[in-house]
């Protein structure tokens, strides 16, 4: 019996390798050459060769191909200087343009990898092509101007004389894309579109419009779409699903990810093993997750894949968990360890975090010695979750007892944990254990805090008026070269302190050189918006020379005479 859940996992990979192989072996329609390559991204050399393969031997390789197979190239730095660019240019050459969205994924890879001479040279290249672009789609914009400026008059009449005619589905798809932010003047285009003589919607208009209307406000016409679509053979290609289900998911469109994923499931072009857990995992972020959405994403993984991995059980468990069904949770550990899955930091860290969401603190802490028991150490991820429920909970006492076992058992806090801490004592009004933590693990554990840790303590130091501390920190943010948070010392200074307060700030901003004339400036419009005129003069006069001669810093002084005079 110790066998089967290794059985099974073989038998799923088997089910896997064999979907895969007959989706490669019949690459015939647009869908089918998208998903070869996006299922080939993990290996650049094969993708190429898969896309050189289909566009031989004269298979439907269009833009969107054309623009996946580039970001493949981009996302793999060894592949950028041999095949990227070379890669560019055929597509070029084909009569293809780089989209927008494959613009910014391979400007990011570059950024990834420090391919600084790429990242500009892209730059370059894609605005170039957009302004070529404009000369050379003017049909296209105008047309997509004529239907946003649409009043209800007769797109028919509004669209014949632009020169759109004889249509093609490149060009349709290019002015939907234009489209974009008004979908449903979109859909009127895409109805007129299909209404001409000599032209059918293919796969390529049919997926970017229902990019177009994967969005709130057109759910419904977006789901006659995709109905319409199976009912004439097409398909939602995989690029199109990914980009759709990241936007739902980022809209909190569960409902419509979910729907989604099950569609696909069900079809040809099925998203990759890892979507399932990672749309679970995303319900589960939520304050209450939904519990029937995650059966649902659960039970069609397993109906597909015949398993249930780790990730997806983890997910399941923290949902269960988040929801407060601990019951339910612990079975749920109980099938992972029949199916060979042993529970882990994450989680027990997952249980942590539910038991501490339903106040039961107690238990939550009693979860370590059952970890320990199981051989699995608390990790830094397991203490940081504690810590942070019982800050949530107000208990910023014990919150602190627990940071102390923790480094006492020879884990280092970062910067996460250190965030954690601090925001939970500031909000229970403890701001001066929390400065006093705060430098005790940069000067003595050397930890390098964010940089909005150290916005959050100055603010609150500045709310206690401890300015002195509050400087310190700043000084502290130079030495750790992180970009200073300056802001609130200026009308913190006009309000509450001295012309001796204003220079220890400025000299504070010194590195090389005194601090930029917007600096001093900013000092003396805060006196001058507390009227404290006769403090601004005296900061003025301590001025190096080259700013109290600045053109804006004699302005302003001069409009106070005016001031004066009237």
């Amino acid at each position: 019996m110790a066998a089967l859940p290794s059985l099974r996992r073989l038998l799923a990979l088997r089910r896997l390798l064999s979907t895969s192989a007959s989706v490669a072996s019949n690459p015939s329609t647009p869908e089918a050459v998208i998903y070869n390559i996006h299922s080939l991204s993990s290996d650049p050399s094969r993708a190429l060769a898969f896309f050189r393969r289909s566009a031989a031997a004269g298979q439907p390789v269009g833009s969107s191909a054309y623009n996946l197979m580039l970001r493949t190239l981009a996302s793999h730095p060894p592949s950028v200087e041999r095949h990227f660019w070379p890669f560019l240019r055929e597509m070029q050459e084909a009569g293809h343009s780089v989209d927008q969205g494959t613009y910014l994924a391979a400007l990011a890879s570059f950024k990834r990898a420090s391919l600084s001479s790429d990242y500009a040279s892209l730059t370059a290249h894609y605005n170039k092509s957009r302004e070529e672009a404009k000369a050379g789609s003017a049909a296209s914009s105008a047309a997509a101007e004529a239907v946003r400026d649409l009043d209800g008059a007769d797109l028919d009449t509004k669209l014949a004389a632009i020169g759109l005619l004889p249509l093609t589905e490149t060009a349709v798809a290019k002015v939907l894309r234009e489209l974009r932010n008004y979908p449903i003047k979109a859909l009127a285009f895409f109805r007129w579109a299909g209404r001409q003589q000599g032209y059918t919607h293919g796969s390529l208009a049919y997926n970017a419009m229902a990019r177009v209307l994967g969005r709130e406000e057109s759910v419904p016409q977006f789901w006659d779409l995709l109905r319409e679509m199976k009912a004439a053979g097409m398909h939602v290609d995989i690029d199109t699903y990914v980009k759709l289900s990241r936007n739902f998911q980022k809209l909190h469109m569960m409902k419509e990810a979910v729907e989604l994923y099950e569609l696909m499931m069900d079809g040809p072009f099925k998203p990759a093993q890892k979507d399932g857990p990672a749309i679970i995992r995303r319900l589960a972020l939520g304050p209450s997750p939904d519990l029937d959405l995650v059966n649902r994403v659960a039970s069609k993984f397993e109906a597909v894949w015949g398993i249930k991995t780790k990730e997806l059980y983890d997910g399941i468990h923290r949902a269960l968990t988040s929801n407060g069904r601990f019951d339910e949770a612990a079975r749920i550990m109980q099938s992972m360890r029949a199916e060979g899955h042993q529970p882990d930091n994450v989680t027990y860290s997952q249980l942590v975090y539910g038991l501490c969401k339903a106040n039961r603190l107690d238990d939550a802490r009693n979860v370590f010695d059952e970890m320990e028991a199981q051989g699995c150490i608390p990790d830094l991820k397991t203490w940081t979750v504690l810590i942070q429920g019982h800050c949530a909970a107000g208990d910023v006492d014990r919150a602190l007892q627990y940071l102390t076992e923790m480094i006492d058992k020879n884990l280092d806090a970062d910067a996460d944990l250190l965030d954690v801490m601090i925001k939970g004592l500031c909000s229970h009004e403890k701001v001066d254990a929390a400065y006093t933590l705060f430098v005790e693990m940069v000067d003595k554990a050397h930890l390098r805090p964010w940089q909005s840790t150290y916005k959050h303590v100055i603010g609150e130091l500045l709310r206690m008026k401890k300015f002195d501390e509050a400087l310190a920190l700043l000084r502290s943010m130079k030495a750790c070269k992180l970009p200073l948070f300056t802001e609130p010392f200026p009308p913190y200074i006009a309000k509450h302190g001295t012309v001796e307060d204003a220079r220890d700030f400025l000299k504070a901003l010194t590195v090389n050189t005194c601090p930029a004339p917007a600096a001093y400036l900013h000092v003396l419009k805060s006196f001058f918006a507390e009227r404290r005129y006769s403090e601004a003069q005296d900061l003025l006069y301590k001025c190096p020379i080259h700013i109290r001669k600045h053109p804006h810093v004699t302005e302003l002084f001069e409009s106070i005479k005016v001031e004066s005079a009237s």
